[in-house]
């Protein structure tokens, strides 16, 4: 079986970030079977390091991976992420946005995005939309009574508030793994914009590790690029 690497990139700067990123990444990783490992920044970087390092490291991870999950939250999308994604668009990796926020925002008509418009329109990209607020209380719901949640609250608060994090996690996680899996496997499957042109693929790859300057050629090292490609050929991305 063939194993697709997605580049996990979204927020991770407090404990909701990383808890949260890593559950729906392993629940990623486990519903797929196998299909699709998941690569964390989180799990790369460190406390401390010089800053340009951190960049360089995540960048380079970009460009290895087969595919991107981009988490497209908030009512500003994190500035790291959007580097990210961009990274991913000028080697037309495939790549799925996901937004759980249920807060309207961007700049779109009512039918857009709800982001800046110029993180739209870009081709081999899908979107899984959902309102987490409405997907966490179903899920807790769906539980029903029995166990401790750990916050307290009154004995009536509501059906399934008391039921058991451990349980309605998985059950949330496994639903938004599910639906970041099916968007995966369509957007790996549409063609690629380099149209089998092997001149521009190996260019673009070549510049991608040129322009980020600061030492990035130096991290790629001497056949990355080639290495890099060759693997994404193989796996029927380019």
């Amino acid at each position: 079986m063939t194993t697709f690497t997605v580049y996990f990139a979204g927020d991770l700067f407090d404990h909701k970030h990383l808890a949260g990123n890593e559950l729906l990444a392993g629940a990623v990783d486990r519903r797929s079977g196998g299909r699709y490992a998941c690569v964390l920044p989180q799990d790369l970087e460190q406390a401390t390091g010089r800053m340009v390092d951190i960049r360089n490291q995540d960048l380079m991870q970009v460009m290895a991976c087969d595919l991107g999950l981009f988490n497209f939250d908030g009512t500003d999308l994190d500035s790291g992420t959007v580097v990210e994604f961009m990274m991913a668009k000028m080697l037309d990796i495939p790549s799925v946005l996901l937004r759980s926020d249920f807060r309207a925002s961007g700049d779109q008509e009512r039918e857009g995005d709800d982001w800046n418009l110029m993180c739209s329109f870009y081709p081999r990209s899908r979107t899984v939309q959902f309102n987490a607020m409405a997907w966490y209380q179903e899920a807790r719901r769906d539980g029903g009574p029995g166990g401790d949640t750990g916050h307290g609250g009154p004995e009536d608060s509501g059906p399934g508030d008391d039921a058991p994090a451990a349980d309605w996690s998985d059950r949330l996680y496994n639903r938004m793994a599910d639906a970041v899996i099916e968007a995966l496997d369509a957007v790996r499957t549409e063609p690629s914009a380099f149209g089998g042109d092997e001149a521009r693929i190996n260019a673009v790859y070549a510049w991608a590790a040129q322009f980020p300057g600061s030492g990035f050629d130096a991290l790629c090292g001497p056949g990355f690029v080639e290495k890099t490609i060759e693997e994404k050929r193989r796996k029927g991305l380019l």
